[in-house]
């Protein structure tokens, strides 16, 4: 059967996107809403390709796309195939279906009904199921799993993406995101499957009447939260609860648990940005929710002004990325990126716990190889033993494994796109536990007649100055796939011994082995004045991400060079065609 399936399959990769497309109008029903949507772009050469050029790419730990009819598409055949092949691969593994899969969503559009149709199929191949009935965030899943020792777990999320996506993330029984060979086995499971070829799913009154079907009580919600506040560094007459803070959930997850977190540890001046607490799929008043943007932080920053708020913090619809900005001395506010927010919560931490002999003899952190040095440093001037990782949580929690084998405790691990795990009962971003922390933060300044900002610029002053930029060249569709290909190649390649002013002193191509990680279409450049730059393509979106780094004794300079740096090389990749 397997054979046979992989005929179909093949058959239908040597297809062209035209005969694909005629493929499903062949094949879909006729009161299938997605046919009349495939209808409605007949003759439509460049939307056609777009949309069936390929299968929707299972990587980065599962799906994400835009949704719509197509085999590059988020629609009910594409997850049914993913969700089946992850039940293939776990059965065939020798898991125990009994253990269960946990399914949560966010606020997306098709969220739930894609986590009941993945519930359902699950069911349909003897896995016990523990179904969120309505919104939780992905590090509350992460928990989830490993609470309820279950063999995996399913978010249906796009995380920061625009509205118009959703996606599928996978997560293993550590409660990591899947990696290695348990991905690649997944994968290969999923290929095996015809888009159109049936799927079993079973009924729920069935599955509950067998005892397969499960709802989380509040036990779980309880559970997490308790544990995100065992996280807290100070306490007590140690911070002053009276700061203003100001939190947005982007309309997303985060919102009943970030504020219910805060109101616990007993926050009085929290102020909740009205307009994007309910869910919105549409996310109305922010348009792209991502907080990495310092646009999400609009209405927040107007809120920010009326309550004189100290600390804006903001969540992505499944709140596993918190970001936030500081007031400055005029009322103003600043935007911190992750390097700067995960160098504060490293120095904070560090600092708290070493004070309270709680700081662990062997600790170790983790980064990404494009993530900047600050924190690094301070991680190390307290002792920490520094892991470098690619870029994913996937790939910096697979670090906490090897860490324990070794006798260390892991403390923390980050990268500079505003992720940041701050214990390692959750494997992923934990966005609930950071905004907490980074509160907490506040109030301790503010105890002590400081600001956030004060803070920040007395590790600048400790540390060195450290600046970055990132950017992002938006390439989409087939032509954008292939620009960012050839630009790729052209670095690779690069002969030129500097960019502009800046001499190059190291390459070095992550597509090779570099240590002990994976291979990745990563390139890192190290110039001789200290700084650096890397790019690499985004593996959820059709990006190309630049990223500029330097640090130099006072911030004018560091920025300067930064500012520098990045026109000298994006005048060298606009010039690709």
């Amino acid at each position: 059967m397997v054979k046979e399936k992989n005929q179909i399959n093949g058959g239908k990769e040597k297809m062209t996107p035209l005969e694909r497309y005629k493929d499903w109008l062949a094949k879909l029903p006729q009161e299938e809403e997605m046919r009349q949507e495939l209808l409605e772009i007949e003759g439509k050469e460049e939307e056609i390709a777009d949309r069936f050029y390929q299968d929707l790419d299972f990587g980065t730990a599962g799906l994400r796309g835009i949704c719509a009819a197509g085999s590059n598409r988020m629609n009910r055949y594409t997850v049914s195939r993913a969700v089946q092949g992850i039940a293939d691969y776990l059965l065939e593994t020798g898991e125990n279906s009994l253990r269960g899969a946990v399914i949560a969503y966010d606020c997306r559009y098709h969220s739930k009904e894609f986590s009941f149709l993945a519930a359902r199929i699950l069911l349909a191949n003897g896995f016990r199921v523990y179904l969120f009935p309505d919104m939780r965030p992905t590090p509350e899943l992460s928990f989830a799993i490993r609470k309820l020792r279950a063999v995996c777990g399913i978010n249906m999320t796009a995380s920061h993406n625009p509205k118009e996506y959703n996606g599928l993330k996978v997560y293993y029984q550590d409660g990591a995101q899947i990696f290695g060979e348990v991905a690649e086995g997944m994968a290969r499971k999923i290929k095996e499957r015809d888009l159109f070829s049936p799927i079993r799913e079973m009924d729920f009154k069935e599955a509950q009447e067998k005892r397969l079907l499960v709802f989380p009580t509040d036990a779980i919600d309880e559970e997490y939260l308790a544990y995100v506040k065992k996280q807290s560094v100070r306490d007590g007459e140690e911070i002053d609860l009276s700061v203003s803070v100001v939190y947005t959930p982007l309309n997303g997850a985060g919102s009943t648990f970030v504020k219910k977190v805060l109101c616990k540890r007993g926050f009085s001046s929290l102020h909740i940005v009205k307009e994007q607490e309910e869910p919105d799929p549409e996310f109305t008043t922010v348009g792209y929710p991502n907080p990495e943007d310092p646009k999400a932080f609009l209405l927040a920053e107007k809120l920010g002004r009326e309550t004189g708020a100290e600390l804006l913090i903001a969540t992505d619809p499944d709140s596993d990325r918190m970001a936030v900005e500081i007031q400055e001395e005029d009322g103003s506010y600043r935007f911190l990126n992750g390097n700067q927010t995960g160098a504060m919560l490293i120095a904070y931490m560090a600092q708290g716990r070493k004070e309270k002999g709680l700081f662990p003899e062997k600790g170790a952190m983790v980064q990404s190889i494009v993530t900047g040095g600050m924190g690094s440093a301070i991680g190390q001037a307290y002792g920490l033993h520094v892991y470098y990782a690619l870029t994913g949580f996937k790939n910096i929690c697979s670090r906490i494994p090897q860490m324990e084998a070794r006798g260390e405790t892991f403390f923390f691990g980050y990268e500079e796109s505003i992720g940041c795990a701050p214990a390692a009962e959750v494997r992923d971003k934990d966005g609930v536990c950071s905004a907490m922390l980074m509160a907490e933060m506040a109030a301790w300044c503010k105890k002590n007649d400081r600001h956030l900002r004060d803070y920040l610029e007395e590790l600048y002053r400790e540390y060195g100055y450290f600046a970055e930029s990132q950017y992002s060249m938006i390439l989409k569709g087939i032509p954008g796939k292939e620009r960012i290909s050839r630009i790729m190649q052209a670095f690779r390649g690069q002969k030129q011994v500097a960019f502009g002013d800046f001499a190059v002193e190291k390459k070095t191509d992550y597509a090779e082995q570099v240590e002990d990680l994976p291979r990745s279409d990563v390139l890192r450049f190290d110039l001789t004045d200290g700084s650096w730059f890397a790019l690499r393509p985004s593996g959820t979106e059709p990006k190309l991400k630049f990223y500029f780094y330097a640090k130099k004794d006072s911030r004018q300079e560091s920025e300067r060079t930064v500012h520098s740096l990045q026109e000298q090389v994006l005048k060298l990749a606009e010039n690709i065609a």
